[in-house]
């Protein structure tokens, strides 16, 4: 029952997190060690996330099945290769491929190294500031119809740099729309579209992991999490979505700040432990 609890509370923190840009996989690993409990683990982070993204394909399935629809059409006939859909097909592929290359290739870091609260805290400050910059500063002409090959690229490598727990997936794709000048909305939408396929691969990946590999809880709360995270995730991105909208990033800058400093001095002065591996 403890366990399940837990997972419940680890599944409702995913779910508020996740869209928003400041690292659900910083906040998992955080959270637990304010609370007293054992880290729940890489494999454990990667598949409730899962539940987040199947709320993005049900919040975008019309956008999802456009996209998927236009592309498989450009396969196989060229008039079809001139419209946004074939274009946006072939975006979220090549904008994938750095997050799975490097996931891959670092797995054993990821679940060791990046999981130590010195590193998260750094860079949820660090990260905070440069979604900060990027929001501030940027330009917004550009809007999603504007997005090309090169853009494509450099969002799938913003998107890779949150392996590392406490960059944040959206907040790091956000900023570097920002920083290439697209409006919020544009960022906000492409980042999303962009996490399904790295997402879901990640949690699938992870899954051989759960019954006794890097997971604190097991089969029944890990599904039980993942139920809630989805829950959850479909108001935030709703919510989030109608932010953007009118509002800038900054409350989002300052909460990852003020965490990111409040973890380094826990740690600092020994009230937390900066290891989180499964024990």
């Amino acid at each position: 029952m403890n366990d399940l609890l837990q997972a419940l509370v680890l599944g409702l923190i995913q779910g508020l997190t996740e869209f928003l840009p400041i690292s659900s996989s910083g906040h998992l690993a955080i959270y637990p060690k304010f609370f007293g409990w054992e880290d729940p683990g890489a494999a454990f982070t990667a598949v409730v996330q899962i539940g987040t993204e199947l709320a993005v394909v049900l919040y975008f399935w019309r956008d999802i099945w456009t996209i998927a629809g236009g592309w498989l059409r450009g396969l196989v006939k060229r008039d079809a290769r001139d419209t946004l859909e074939w274009r946006m097909g072939w975006f979220v592929i090549v904008g994938s491929l750095p997050i799975v290359v490097l996931g891959i290739a670092l797995k054993d870091v990821i679940e060791s190294d990046f999981r130590n609260l010195w590193v998260i805290a750094t860079m949820l400050i660090v990260m905070g500031i440069v979604l900060g910059i990027c929001d501030k500063l940027g330009r917004q002409d550009r809007t999603i119809e504007d997005l090309n090959g090169k853009h494509a690229v450099l969002f799938g490598f913003a998107q890779a740099m949150a392996l590392i727990p406490g960059v944040s997936r959206s907040g790091a794709t956000i900023s570097m729309g920002r920083a290439l000048g697209y409006d919020r909305a544009a960022a906000t939408r492409y980042a999303f579209l962009l996490a399904i396929p790295a997402v879901v691969g990640a949690g699938l990946f992870q899954l051989p992991e759960i019954p006794g590999g890097d997971n604190a809880y097991g089969v029944g709360p890990t599904i039980l999490a993942t139920i809630v995270s989805f829950v959850v995730g479909i108001s935030v991105i709703h919510w989030l979505l109608q932010y953007v909208s009118k509002h800038s990033y900054t409350p989002f800058v300052i909460y990852r700040i003020g965490l990111g400093t409040l973890v380094l001095v826990l740690l600092a002065t020994g009230t937390i432990a900066a290891t989180t591996t499964v024990g």
